[in-house]
């Protein structure tokens, strides 16, 4: 593993693809090629035992009967020694053994042996037998010997044919590996040229072939999905700092003003007064807007992923128990009118916040009484406010949603321009939507009913 990292290093993916494949295809190549020189070294060795074998037959039938063996064999001779390991006579030119061969063969141990070498090839390797033989005249020593030119040619021969195939395959499956690890890696490097050419864009759209579904392109489905969604964060974050840029410097220039008023020359206990209660209404209205930009991007980052159980009536009778007394104080009154039995699942504080918005909006705005209402409809769960006042003007329902819309142009009566966005946030939160018409605000959850 050592060795193969220094090798690999920090190369490219594709040299070291390619490396790889070599690496494997050299260790397979090499093991079958032991395999066949084995096998083919075994068929030719039977051959030439068993060619040897009728020879030495032959030759030991003629020397037990005193017959003078045949000497006109190609590639065949033999040799007789006496017991004392005396040469007697033969074909052989040179002695074929050593005087302890012949001596280790008298003794009735058969010896074979093998002259000459493979590599570097011997000009006359030869394979012999050598053992002892009953004559009529005592026993002899006898060596029968059998060329090895050819089987070893034959090797040789297989040796360079092998080695020319395995480096043919090793240069083609390497060229191979190089060619599909290119081709399965330029969808990479298109992919990220086209990301780099993007530039500065919030979200860019990496290009995907719509006839191919193969690893990379699932993740490049994959990263497309992940830049929206990080583009979609970067756009909230864009639209959430306009608007609180947007926002808060208008409170910041009265406060400023105010405070500058205030300095201009000593002032009276009442004028004092007088500006720290404005001051103090700026503070509370940067504070309520803080708070809504707040809870505002909280919702807009994601949905609602923990859920539980709500019962409707109670959460109605808790929103309107806190403004029962808003609402005494304006001769006014909140109805409850909910479903037996009803609940939904989602979340109740955001729930609540929603409802909340609705209510507070209704007596700021409104007449009459306000009804908060809570009923199971074909798309779900509907909670919806209304009260007796005229409602919204009619150009104003399409950008009601909208961050920092009023219904008001001149901004006259308190308020951010939060509450409908917020409204509209919770209700996608949980998979559903916000509706207006005429004075009442609804908002439809898809779950109406708490899940087993």
């Amino acid at each position: 593993m050592n060795l193969w990292r220094r090798v690999v290093g920090d190369r490219p993916i594709v040299t070291r693809l390619v490396l790889a494949v070599a690496g494997a295809m050299t260790a397979v190549l090499l093991v079958a090629g032991a395999f066949v020189f084995w096998r083919f070294e075994y068929a030719l060795d039977r051959q030439l035992d068993q060619d040897l074998r009728a020879y030495q037959e032959i030759i030991q039938r003629e020397i037990r009967t005193g017959t003078t063996p045949p000497s006109d064999t190609f590639g065949e001779s033999y040799q007789v020694y006496a017991a004392d390991g005396t040469f007697t006579g033969g074909t052989a030119d040179e002695r074929l053994v050593d005087s302890e061969t012949v001596q280790r063969a008298m003794d009735g141990q058969e010896q074979h042996q093998d002259i000459g070498r493979l590599f570097p090839p011997t000009e006359d390797p030869y394979r012999v037998v050598v053992a002892r033989v009953q004559t009529p005249t005592g026993p002899l020593v006898v060596a029968s010997a059998i060329s090895r030119t050819n089987h070893d040619e034959a090797l040789r021969e297989l040796l360079l044919q092998l080695a020319i195939a395995d480096l043919t395959t090793l240069a083609a499956a390497a060229f191979v590996g190089y060619r599909t690890a290119r081709a399965a890696l330029n969808p990479v490097e298109r992919y990220r040229a086209a990301a780099e050419r993007a530039g500065a864009q919030p979200a860019p759209h990496l290009p995907i072939s719509d006839n191919r579904d193969d690893e990379i392109t699932r993740l490049v489905h994959t990263f497309n999905r992940l830049l929206h969604r990080i583009g979609e964060a970067a756009e909230r974050e864009r639209q959430f700092l306009a608007d609180a840029s947007h926002e808060l410097r208008s409170p910041l220039a009265l406060m400023r003003a105010e405070l500058e008023w205030a300095l201009l020359r000593p002032r009276s206990p009442e004028d004092t007064k007088m500006a720290l209660e404005s001051l103090q209404g700026q503070v509370e209205r940067l504070i309520d807007l803080s708070d809504e930009l707040l809870d505002l991007e909280e919702l807009r980052a994601d949905t609602i992923r923990v859920r539980e159980p709500i019962d409707v009536t109670a959460l109605v009778d808790d929103v309107a128990g806190r403004f029962d007394k808003q609402a005494a104080e304006q001769d006014r009154t909140i109805e409850r009118l909910v479903s037996p039995d009803l609940q939904i699942c989602g979340s109740r504080r955001w729930l609540e916040l929603a409802l909340s918005n609705l209510v507070s909006n209704a007596l700021r705005h409104g007449d009459g009484t306000v009804r908060i209402a809570a009923t199971s409809t074909p798309r779900g769960t509907s909670l919806s406010v209304d009260d007796d006042g005229p409602g919204f003007p009619s150009d104003f329902i399409d950008s009601a949603f909208q961050r920092f819309t009023r219904a008001d142009p001149s901004r006259a009566t308190p308020g951010t321009g939060l509450g409908l966005a917020l409204v509209q946030a919770v209700a996608e939160a949980h998979g559903g939507s916000a509706d207006i018409s005429g004075a009442k605000v609804s908002v439809v959850m898809p779950e109406a009913t708490v899940p087993p």
